[in-house]
């Protein structure tokens, strides 16, 4: 959320260190978290047919075959049986991650062409008009584009369009189908990555999106609250200004790129504060409620039940978490992210320091717009990113 900020994204600002997170942690961690996740886990334990992902050590990973001599087949299914997204190589592309945007990267028109060109998008979005029972590929390519920007709405467009980017791109460009090293997604992108990776089918991902939009579309009308961008001061200063005025971190996008929330009245002061502390900017952002923070507790809350009996698989390629900004392939651990990120900030930034540091050098965004594309390449400038946005990108060259 609130990853688009509509601004240049090489406009300059100041260097911003964020914290380490270790592991199972989140940046922050309110007692509305440890009870959301035990319930969780109790509905995951106790629910009758509950999907459990048995054997999944045994799905080759990508890191199974350090020191063996490389692989060339195919990876077809997931631990669950079921068919997954894209047939990736069993051997990796161990430089490599794909990447995928959260809500703000939207526009009416967005994958018309798309669909309109290759069989493979049609599928797509006439399959998630009929899971959820409406056209939401009138609305992408026709809006209304207030309707479109509904959270509700924008979060299932958003990962179709993206996924159907990745489905196309994967036929016409069959060098996509070497496994990349990582996957990771900005917040409704996350569910994207995973459904790359063959966590989530299709249609238990939009499933999930738009009970997600529905709940935080929900939780925001409740208790009102709102958005906004802080450029040029680091995390400590920002962590500063939101505590003398009663506001929240959301997202850590980039060094000097921050997105703070709250209540109305509390972001304001926040930016009267930061302001005074020498922000270069602060950018008001148009959203219906303060996302990734405590005023989604009733969101958090709401998911926990979708997300306990959803059929989550071990994804054949590590996802890189948006609270902790560290990989995982472990069922259990998706589940508890699928929870804590709806109501705790995303480490965006955390995540392309980690991705550059672990030796991906070569990043692919899947979706509308270009905004995570802008934000790596002006944190790792040595870095290859491509940008999948359209129906002529999608023929990706090396």
């Amino acid at each position: 959320m609130g990853n688009d900020l509509k601004e240049n994204p090489n406009a300059t600002a100041a260097k911003a260190k964020v914290p380490e997170v270790a592991a199972g942690q989140a940046p922050q961690s309110p007692c509305h978290r440890d009870a959301a996740r035990g319930r969780l886990s109790t509905l995951q334990e106790s629910a009758a047919g509950a999907p459990r992902v048995p054997g999944v050590r045994d799905v080759p990973g990508p890191r199974s075959d350090l020191g063996a001599e490389p692989r060339t087949g195919q990876l077809t299914t997931s631990a669950l049986g079921e068919p997954l997204f894209l047939p990736f190589t069993e051997q990796v592309q161990r430089d490599r991650a794909f990447v995928f945007p959260g809500q703000g990267a939207h526009s009416v028109g967005m994958g018309k062409e798309l669909y309109e060109q290759f069989p493979a998008a049609r599928e797509l979005f006439d399959r998630a008009d009929e899971i959820l029972g409406f056209g939401l590929t009138r609305l992408c390519f026709e809006g209304p584009e207030q309707e479109l920007q509904q959270t509700r709405n924008a979060q299932p467009a958003i990962m179709v369009t993206s996924l159907a980017l990745l489905k196309v791109a994967s036929e016409v460009s069959p060098e996509i189908l070497r496994r990349p090293a990582f996957v990771a997604g900005h917040s409704l992108g996350e569910y994207s990555a995973l459904v790359a990776a063959g966590a989530l089918s299709f249609d238990s991902a939009i499933r999930l999106l738009r009970t997600r939009g529905e709940l935080m579309q929900a939780a925001g009308e409740r208790t009102p609250g709102t958005m906004a961008a802080v450029l040029g001061l680091d995390i400590a200063d920002c962590e500063d200004v939101c505590r003398e005025a009663g506001a929240e971190i959301c997202n850590v996008n980039a060094p000097g790129q921050i997105v703070i929330g709250g209540r109305r009245e509390a972001v304001v002061r926040a930016l009267d504060y930061a302001k005074a502390r020498g922000a270069a900017r602060v950018i008001p952002l148009s959203v219906s409620g303060a996302f990734h923070s405590s005023l989604m507790k009733s969101a958090a809350e709401g998911m926990v039940q979708p997300v306990a009996t959803a059929a989550v698989a071990h994804p054949v390629v590590p996802i890189v978490m948006n609270c902790t900004a560290t990989p995982t392939q472990d069922e259990l651990t998706i589940r508890h992210e699928l929870v804590d990120q709806v109501s705790q900030p995303v480490q965006w930034s955390n995540s392309v320091e980690f991705l550059g540091a672990h030796g991906v050098e070569t990043f692919v965004e899947f979706g509308p717009g270009r905004v995570l594309t802008a934000i790596i390449k002006r944190m790792l400038r040595k870095s290859t990113c491509i940008n999948v946005n359209d129906a002529t990108s999608v023929r990706v060259q090396f």
